[in-house]
């Protein structure tokens, strides 16, 4: 609720004319959460006042997902015209979709028909969210005049430069992000095993796609959609129809 990012966003927005803003975020930290939702226990909520902020702030004891969901069918009176996820520390790039609570909030907004942006930072250090925020904030207002379709997901990824440093911006796809994933085991006072997981980012520079933008000083926007159907598949799988029935067979 309180990460910079969100808030630098907060203030580009809140005075934004004809523009109501509303907040819905988890109560602390869920990097990585991914499309989590929490079905077996309590979700709790908090009203958040700061002094000088007249916005509507809700904190959820739940996952990013769990923040879209509870704020759209619970919070608020009306859907909103469009959910912004972030600015999120640390770029959201090719196949790290997947694990990215930032992400997965954005596309529970598509899966209750909403347009969304996911918004991150293309930085893990101590950095300055002004302009992303502010860039973020000319995007809203271009959407508004072009309306995204019902949910449509564009995530978006931002170098943390000073904006003459910024080349461009490219619409793109997804690249493919790996890692060489090291378990660092360690030993805990009481004697029992332990992993960290840590690991190495390995990645080609694909032209095209959203990894290679960003590392070229681009701002990267990428259209995501939830149609994960292979159906290049289909028709080896239909030839082996015959076989999967009997599979049935007594």
């Amino acid at each position: 609720m309180y990460a910079e990012g969100l808030q630098e966003l907060r203030r580009a927005l809140e005075g934004e004319e004809g523009m109501e803003v509303f907040v819905v975020a988890p109560e602390h930290q869920r990097s990585a959460a991914s499309h989590a939702i929490t079905l077996h226990k309590p979700l709790y909520v908090y009203d958040i006042r700061l002094e000088g902020v007249k916005v509507p702030m809700w904190a959820v004891s739940g996952t990013p997902a769990d923040c879209t969901k509870m704020g759209v069918l619970a919070l608020l009176d009306r859907p909103p015209e469009i959910v912004v996820s972030g600015i999120n520390r640390g770029p959201n790039l090719g196949t790290d979709v997947l694990y990215s609570g930032t992400v997965s909030a954005a596309i529970e907004a598509s899966i209750l028909g909403l347009p969304a942006l996911a918004v991150s930072l293309a930085t893990f250090e101590e950095a300055d969210y002004s302009f992303a925020a502010l860039f973020t904030r000319r995007m809203l207002g271009l959407l508004r005049r072009h309306p995204l379709p019902p949910g449509a997901i564009l995530n978006v990824n931002i170098p943390a430069l000073e904006p003459p440093e910024i080349a461009g911006v490219a619409v793109t796809r997804l690249g493919v992000r790996y890692y060489r994933d090291v378990f660092h085991p360690r030993v805990d006072p009481r004697g029992r095993k332990y992993y960290w997981l840590a690991g190495e980012v390995r990645h080609g520079e694909e032209e095209g796609t959203d990894i290679a933008a960003v590392e070229r000083n681009m701002i990267s926007i990428t259209p995501i959609h939830l149609r994960i159907t292979d159906e290049s598949l289909f028709p080896s799988l239909e030839e082996l129809s015959g076989e999967l029935r009997r599979m049935l067979e007594k």
